[in-house]
């Protein structure tokens, strides 16, 4: 039985992550214009991890590319995914809990909730990388989303995008959903109990038998 709902917030519930590319892409070349196509290794990592392993070395510049991406993000386009409402809708409309589980802080929340001010009725919780001790694919965030709804790791579906995420699903033990938003459906397949491009025909019934199906 699917107790609760965990949901990444770039490339699952919002389609930013073309705008991430514009971003980081901006910023390699800046520091790394050796090193080709950088930003595409940073793809689902946490901020930390990104400073930590490509921008060891501009430790004194990390400051200012903090307040760029600030800013850039107070400009960004959320939209959602396509279907994301009207499934989160079905879900808490059949008693699962929906919460958000992002390494994104609460300043960038801050320019989600001024884009979308219903966000907040839409999930019953949003967690930030404030409320974990360990980044992905350290599987702290999705056990601490479990553990907000007072139920088990195998009751939750996790809903991710990127490597790191997929594998903090997979490592929680929860049904771990891949969105081939960011990453190819080929890419993601090994790190995945099942694959979707977006929400457009799932619901709460089609959920349950994605995952009765799968075990």
């Amino acid at each position: 039985m699917i107790k609760a709902g965990l949901f990444d917030l770039d490339g699952v519930v919002f389609d930013t992550e073309s705008q991430y590319d514009v971003f980081w892409k901006e910023q390699c070349e800046l520091y790394h214009p050796e090193i080709k196509d950088m930003y595409k290794k940073i793809k689902g990592k946490t901020l930390v991890q990104i400073y930590e392993e490509h921008f060891a070395d501009a430790k004194d510049e990390q400051s200012k590319i903090t307040e760029r991406l600030n800013a850039f993000e107070k400009n960004m386009k959320f939209e959602y995914i396509d279907g994301l409402v009207d499934f989160v809708n079905s879900l808490k409309r059949n008693g699962v809990k929906c919460a958000v589980v992002t390494s994104s802080n609460r300043a960038k929340m801050k320019s989600v909730y001024d884009a979308h001010p219903e966000f907040l009725g839409l999930f019953h919780r949003v967690l930030t990388s404030e409320n974990f001790e360990k980044s992905k694919p350290d599987p702290d965030c999705y056990l601490k989303g479990a553990a907000i709804f007072g139920v088990q790791p195998e009751e939750c579906v996790g809903f991710e995008d990127s490597f790191n995420g997929l594998k903090a699903v997979r490592a929680a033990g929860e049904f771990t959903m891949g969105l081939a938003t960011t990453n190819s459906e080929e890419s993601i397949k090994d790190y995945c109990d099942y694959i979707i491009k977006d929400y457009k025909g799932l619901d709460y019934t089609k959920l349950c038998e994605i995952v009765a199906s799968s075990h």
